[in-house]
């Protein structure tokens, strides 16, 4: 699948491939976050459009090992925290999207010029959102001894899907992009929804969420990052 690099940590953040930091930032989803890093990117960043008035807040970038920043995430809603080592999830309160902005990109050359980077594309997009709606939502009462082992099955299970858009359980659903009508591929599960798309920047926008219904959602460019800021 052409996919981007997949994790971050604060602010910017190179690659490591570990798949529950794809939608969490260093430190647990309650960790401080740095404008810095979405400053340095090339590419807009995309959010909820201003029909949404609730609560913005920012996640992480991920960036390649030059320090290229190559994807973002921006919250929205209640924002799920970590206590003793879990992830806090009341389904009456949980009530939160992601939106997941990635730069369309090129196969490249590695920073190191060793190798080849795969060209990024709806199915990147994705990826990252599957990644991070788990990453939140795994299940509670679950013990921590077998929380990677479900993590890496469910990842696994992501990845797949991921790169099979056209397949089922994805839909087309239709949502405005600056007021633009645009076809996402989308699909539910137990944890909640998630969709990928592409959009005007030179980005693809992937989208995870629970709680806050998909279907009445839009989007749009961000016109100021700073004002996610804590």
């Amino acid at each position: 699948m052409e996919t981007t690099s997949r994790a971050g940590s604060q602010g910017v953040g190179s690659s490591d491939g570990s798949a529950v930091e794809a939608g969490v930032p260093q430190g647990g989803l309650g960790a401080r976050r740095s404008v810095d890093g979405y400053l340095l990117a090339s590419f807009p960043w995309y959010g909820l459009d201003e029909a949404y008035t609730g609560r913005r807040w920012l996640m992480q970038v991920g960036a390649a090992a030059d320090g290229t920043v190559e994807h973002g995430s921006t919250g929205h809603g209640v924002e799920p925290q970590l206590r003793m080592g879990r992830v806090v999830h009341d389904t009456a309160t949980q009530r939160f999207a992601v939106v997941v902005t990635v730069a369309a990109l090129p196969v490249r050359r590695s920073a190191d010029g060793t190798g080849v980077l795969e060209a990024t594309s709806v199915s990147s997009a994705a990826w990252l959102a599957g990644s991070g709606l788990l990453a939140c939502t795994w299940p509670f009462q679950m013990e921590r001894a077998l929380r990677q082992d479900w993590l890496d099955q469910q990842t696994a299970l992501a990845w797949e899907l991921a790169d099979r858009l056209d397949e089922e359980p994805w839909s087309t659903l239709s949502l405005p992009v600056g007021g633009v009508p645009t076809d996402f591929r989308y699909r539910e599960s137990e944890y909640g929804w998630v969709l990928a798309g592409s959009a005007e920047g030179g980005v693809h926008v992937g989208a995870y969420g629970r709680g806050m219904s998909a279907y009445g959602m839009g989007f749009s460019v961000i016109k100021d990052i700073t004002s996610y800021e804590r």
